[in-house]
């Protein structure tokens, strides 16, 4: 019984080393300049397109942005996420109900196909558009690697499987995230993205209200969670509200800075996943040394871990396609 086991043991590690190297393999076909003859003004056209959505609806850019996260965390970065079969693709699970500007990525998608048909993938687009976003809101830059190419399939179970949950625990965020070849750092970086954009009441409703379950509903909040904090989060989210929606970084939601981790750092982190990053001695650490505003820091490191992220099982060369429409395969 205990050498299955450890046979056991030895062969996920192995399946998990394959992926990783898998994942790193992949990630080195992207480059920078991929479009660099293909189509050469690229990256002014996303921009352009970006710039003008974002100087009339700057409150797109945090979901946009996480649109790029939950693409890679399912199939890799693969454009799945925007494959549009009612209920039965990525965009109608629970995770990513919440997520809006689906019809900006078209919109970006359709000015790049005038100037360059048929030649720039959808989760490349999706890539930039999560870029130009944080640069619009004040955040950091990077050179985006390009090169991917679009998946063809799109599942409502895959993406409940892979996406990490609001209300997860640091045990199943650290394992979330090496499981796609991402290390602890990175979970602390790319959760720093809740800097900017709002989340309904669903979210975190819970930890207001009956948190232990015992049926107590006015004071049973979760304890990890500051109690002078928890009235002005009822005053916005009432018991069993799941629809309304509220700042996750009060006062600086249109802006890419270093509030949240001051937030986290004072019990303020508006979901039990944000709490949790206190829960983890090198995680906490880190979350302590931007609330004391290492801007430059900070943005460096994010800018390390999209470009890291957008990496994850990208598929290259003559695997997937070009979509012609990112919402239907061609």
């Amino acid at each position: 019984m205990a050498t299955s086991r450890v046979s056991k043991h030895f062969l996920f590690q192995l399946i998990f080393l394959a992926l990783i190297a898998f994942n790193r393999a992949n990630g080195r076909s992207l480059t920078p300049d991929f479009y660099k003859h293909t189509c050469p003004n690229l990256v002014y056209t996303i921009k352009t397109v970006v710039d003008e959505v974002m100087s009339v609806a700057p409150t797109l850019g945090g979901p946009l942005m996480r649109m790029h996260f939950h693409d890679c965390f399912v199939r890799g970065c693969d454009g799945s996420v925007l494959l549009d079969t009612p209920n039965k693709t990525e965009k109608y699970a629970i995770p990513n109900l919440s997520i809006r500007g689906f019809q900006i990525i078209d919109k970006v998608k359709s000015a790049v196909e005038k100037v360059c048909p048929g030649i720039v993938s959808c989760a490349d687009v999706l890539a930039a558009v999560a870029r130009d976003v944080t640069v619009a809101l004040n955040g950091p830059s990077w050179e985006v690697e390009f090169g991917r190419r679009d998946g063809r399939v799109s599942t409502v179970n895959e993406a409940l499987a892979n996406l990490l949950s609001p209300f997860a625990n640091i045990s199943t965020l650290k394992q979330g995230f090496q499981a796609k070849g991402l290390s602890v750092k990175d979970l602390v970086v790319l959760s720093g993205g809740h800097t900017v954009g709002t989340s309904h009441c669903a979210a975190f409703n819970n930890r207001l209200y009956n948190f232990t379950g015992k049926g107590i509903q006015n004071d049973d909040a979760d304890p990890t969670l500051d109690y002078e904090y928890v009235p002005k989060l009822k005053s916005k989210c009432k018991f069993g509200d799941r629809n309304t929606l509220v700042e996750m970084d009060p006062g600086s939601f249109k802006t890419f800075d270093l509030s949240y981790f001051s937030l986290v750092a004072k019990r303020r982190g508006l979901f039990q996943s944000d709490a949790a990053l206190l829960d983890d001695s090198e995680t906490r650490a880190y979350v302590k040394l931007h609330a004391l505003k290492d801007k430059a820091g900070f943005f460096k490191d994010f800018a390390d871990s999209m470009i890291k992220m957008g990496r994850i099982g990208v598929l290259t060369g003559t695997q997937g396609e070009i979509r012609k429409v990112c919402t239907k395969v061609n």
